[in-house]
């Protein structure tokens, strides 16, 4: 804390994230690594930070390589940062650039550090892909074996099968249902149709497209191998293609969600640059917004809970603690991982049972304005790298606050394990 013993002003200064790419396509060559290290150097050539020591940078991937024990720091050593700077490495699902910037905020509020990049890169086009756990135990016992004899009898029963390769599950292990399958319980459960699933799905592309028109994107995106858009965006999709595609996790005729209502396996990283404000104001840095509230929660999606309903717990404890309503906001990000979870979101807000039963309130949170939900698109259209959505959120809601002067936005992003983290930034 500084010397009165009250806590300090945390803002964010800058972000900076590569264009996100469909898996297998533009960054098909790329790791976890590369992709981390073009978009801290995009944010360290945007604000001018070579050679700067900061005082730590906090990223992770989701799908990790155990050759990338220390993602972070190795990726902080290929930039033009100073080499002194700190490098941590953190994971929590799709929330892990944004409880990167929770825990960076926490450090800067209490006068602990001055300054740090939260950041997060996945790669769908490189999973890590392992040898079966019979052939790792042969080969941890070879490496141990010294005569020729220990050596052969390693091997002893071995069969072609152990080299099957193992690819990594995106199924949760502790119901063996992949995320899409849960949404479809979730979807079903709330009642969300189709139809309005498609229609969020294409508002994100049209406001998107929109963005991109108005080059709202041009300075939050550093090119990398060659790209500078998104590439997962479609500008000509239409409600009737979207209602032609077939559903992908239930392919019952009761199945609603398809590959166009829900996020696509993509390719990218993004960072965000936090501060205090005298350590912005030191180096000429703006303050774009304030990171001024931050919640994490989780629901018991194994005894039957909605996988990706803890955002709606986290947002209902943020707002008891910061003293507002839902209706209190310009802005709402609300992370598409699947067009039907936003819906099942909103919908439960607006039942007074669950947010009684469920929330512990007295009533309904109520609704929001839908003009001021994701209004430049979000990972329907742009894309959902696991780990760097977070950061691409809260760089993109501190932009459309320090353009408007004024106001306070939402973030809500569920992620994987029954888990949800929430913020709120102002200006």
């Amino acid at each position: 804390m500084n010397k009165t013993g009250t806590l300090r002003n945390v803002a964010i200064v800058g972000a900076s994230r590569i264009p996100f790419c469909r898996a297998g396509t533009a960054y098909a060559d790329l790791t976890n690594l590369d992709m981390l290290v073009s978009a801290l150097q995009g944010l360290v050539d945007r604000y001018n930070l070579h050679g700067v020591q900061l005082d730590e940078v906090v990223a992770g991937a989701v799908s990790n390589h155990p050759k990338d024990f220390n993602l972070a720091r190795e990726a902080v050593l290929g930039t033009s940062l100073s080499p002194l700077t700190p490098g941590i490495s953190l994971q929590q699902a799709c929330g892990t650039s944004l409880q990167a910037a929770f825990g960076i905020a926490a450090k800067i509020a209490c006068g602990q550090i001055e300054c740090g990049i939260a950041a997060g890169a996945d790669s769908a086009s490189d999973p890590p892909i392992l040898f079966s756990r019979k052939f790792s135990q042969r080969l941890v016992k070879l490496s141990k074996a010294k005569t020729l004899g220990e050596k052969f009898s390693v091997f002893k029963g071995f069969s072609m099968s152990e080299l099957s390769p193992v690819a990594p599950a995106i199924a949760e292990p502790r119901t063996e249902l992949s995320m899409g399958e849960h949404a479809e319980l979730m979807a079903r459960e709330w009642k969300i149709e189709r139809a309005e699933q498609d229609e969020l799905a294409l508002a994100s592309h049209n406001r998107a497209q929109a963005a991109y028109a108005n080059c709202f994107f041009d300075d939050l995106l550093s090119p990398c191998a060659g790209m500078l858009r998104d590439n997962n965006l479609r500008y000509d999709l239409t409600l009737e293609q979207l209602s032609g595609l077939k559903p992908v996790f239930d392919r019952s005729a009761t199945g609603t969600l398809t590959a166009g209502n829900s996020s696509a396996l993509t390719d990218g990283a993004a960072s965000l640059l936090l501060a205090s404000e005298d350590w912005a104001a030191e180096n000429g840095l703006p303050v774009l917004a304030r990171l001024t509230h931050m919640e994490t929660a989780a629901v018991d999606h194994v005894s039957g809970e909605g996988l990706l309903m803890a955002p709606t717990v986290a947002v209902a404890n943020m707002l008891r603690k910061a003293g507002l309503s839902l209706q209190d906001f310009d802005y709402y990000e609300v992370h598409e991982a699947f067009a039907a979870q936003v819906l099942c979101t909103l919908k439960a807000w607006e039942s007074e049972e669950y947010c009684r039963e469920r929330l512990g309130l007295d009533a309904a949170l109520g609704s929001i304005d839908r003009s001021k939900l994701n209004i430049v698109g979000s990972s329907l259209a742009l894309g959902h790298p696991f780990a760097a959505t977070g950061a691409r959120i809260a760089g993109t809601l501190a932009k459309l606050l320090n353009e408007a002067g004024q106001g306070r936005g939402l973030i809500s992003i569920c992620t994987a394990g029954g888990m949800g983290v929430a913020a709120i930034l102002e200006k």
